[in-house]
């Protein structure tokens, strides 16, 4: 039985049985669907930041988006580059974080699927994140970050489960989750499990931390960056106010002067 310490640091957080067993036990799935408007809108070449193995971007990569993938973690990037090559495709990946990423080309299109900018646990990477993206965009061009709210996970000890091709029992728990106020920040521990057929079992707890901000407090740091065209809009359609913490920004890198 492999059973590893809850903490790790963030970029390490989808490494080995975690990334193994993301795909069969994530809760929701980003489809193309999603994301290609925002690409049609703001145009090519496009970068998703935290591709992870591949969702969405290997079905617009399919549907012929010039489309480059970046993600922290050299084990989903594995498993990325693994069902590309399995459905004939060609892409283009880079291992880096979000707030230091140093790329050869610039995008008229930057986005991430999901709220994967929260996995940025201080305004320090945050601000560095949205200068990086600022720094990567062409002028005109356009990026679309999704900020999630504070959470606490009541489901405490609930598995969720699937089967793989070998017939194993794949399974993720919250084992336990807390909130800091005055950090702004959410910690949740998981326990991930594989139960093979013979009785053997894999195990990992890990920590996941994530943070929220509030509109206004985003804004500000988006201007910072050198952002001053934006648009923050809840997923209801609505507008953000200064006080929402669940909303999806829309960021233009506006023309040199």
């Amino acid at each position: 039985m492999e059973l590893s310490n809850c903490e790790v640091e963030p970029a390490q957080f989808y490494t080995g049985l975690v990334a193994e067993l993301y795909e069969p036990l994530r809760s929701m799935k980003f489809t193309a669907d999603q994301y290609a408007p925002f690409i049609d809108k703001a145009g090519q070449p496009a970068l998703e930041l935290g591709c992870g193995s591949g969702d969405p971007m290997l079905d617009l990569v399919e549907r012929g988006y010039d489309l480059d993938g970046l993600d922290s973690s050299e084990d989903m990037l594995g498993r990325c580059r693994a069902r590309a090559t399995a459905r004939g495709l060609s892409v283009r990946l880079y291992r880096q974080e979000m707030q230091a990423m140093s790329l050869p080309r610039r995008y008229r299109a930057i986005f991430l699927a999901g709220a994967t900018f929260t996995l940025l646990t201080d305004d320090a990477q945050a601000r560095a994140a949205l200068t990086a993206i600022h720094d990567h965009l062409v002028d005109g061009g356009r990026a679309l970050i999704p900020l999630a709210g504070p959470n606490l996970a009541q489901s405490w000890g609930i598995w969720r489960e699937a089967r793989d091709d070998q017939g194993a029992l794949l399974r993720v728990a919250t084992l336990h989750s807390q909130l800091d106020q005055d950090r702004r920040l959410a910690s949740t521990c998981l326990r991930y499990e594989r139960v093979h057929q013979d009785g053997s079992e894999e195990r990992l707890d890990r920590t996941i931390h994530t943070r929220w901000w509030r509109a206004a407090d985003f804004v500000r740091m988006a201007a910072g960056a050198g952002f001053h065209r934006m648009k923050l809009r809840t997923y209801e359609g609505g507008e953000a106010g200064q006080e929402c913490t669940a909303f999806v920004a829309t960021l233009e890198r506006g023309e040199r002067v």
